[in-house]
């Protein structure tokens, strides 16, 4: 386990940015510091990663081939066309110019604009402007993350806006991909996960669970880490 850059107890400025290419980049570091454990078998690597992170697995598994197995779940597949669902149409000029303020100043020396994860009114400027975003964050951090911050750079949106990692998914052959996808998903929708995979060639498999995006963590946790076991046990088993 390990905090994301510019997270938690790892190092890297400015806080509370994410950077989705540079994590992407640090899973490739830890699956290389990984293969020099003496009790990793190096040539059965398998990644998981789920929402954010189901992004990027996407694009590690499709560029490195250390990796043997992914899975990714409730993924995102498109930053900007998700980002266009979830931001009003009548937002999206004003989202925009945020953006460009920000560079500027930033490009003065000034320090970065935050915004709020999450914020009780789904109106309300924030990265994740969801009900259910909210009661999870907010819970989550009262009883799972107590250090956890209801903040980020704006500049972490904005990158957010240009990732695109489903792009990768076709590339991932021969490499095993299973896509765990909430119906009801309405954060990182269902059905780009799920019109992705059908650009993705063999083997691959698509595992649909009841419920919504954060459902995956408590209600349908157990289906969802049973599916990704089996799929990890089918792929990564050793040879008698």
């Amino acid at each position: 386990m390990f905090d994301n850059r510019n997270f938690g107890a790892s190092d890297g400025e400015p806080r509370q940015e994410i950077d989705p290419w540079a994590q992407v980049r640090d899973h490739r570091h830890a699956i290389t510091y990984a293969r020099t454990r003496e009790e990793v078998d190096g040539d059965r690597i398998g990644i998981w990663g789920s929402s954010y992170s189901g992004g990027h697995v996407l694009a590690v598994g499709a560029i490195d081939r250390r990796v043997k197995c992914v899975v990714s779940q409730v993924p995102l597949i498109s930053g900007h066309e998700n980002a266009r669902r979830l931001v009003r149409s009548d937002f999206i000029a004003g989202t925009l110019e945020a953006f460009d303020a920000d560079r500027e100043a930033r490009f003065r020396g000034e320090p970065p604009a935050m915004i709020p994860v999450v914020d009780a009114d789904p109106m309300a400027a924030s990265a994740l402007p969801t009900p259910d975003s909210w009661e999870w964050f907010s819970q989550t951090g009262e009883t799972r993350a107590p250090t956890w911050r209801n903040e980020v750079t704006l500049r972490s949106v904005e990158m957010f806006f240009e990732y695109e990692p489903g792009a990768w998914i076709q590339w991932m052959s021969p490499t095993p991909l299973l896509l765990v996808v909430a119906q009801n998903d309405h954060l990182t929708v269902s059905d780009l996960a799920i019109a992705a995979l059908e650009r993705a060639r063999e083997p691959k498999r698509l595992a649909l669970l009841p419920g919504g995006h954060f459902d995956a963590y408590v209600a349908g946790f157990d289906a969802a880490s049973r599916v990704a076991r089996d799929w990890f046990a089918a792929h990564l088993r050793a040879s008698v």
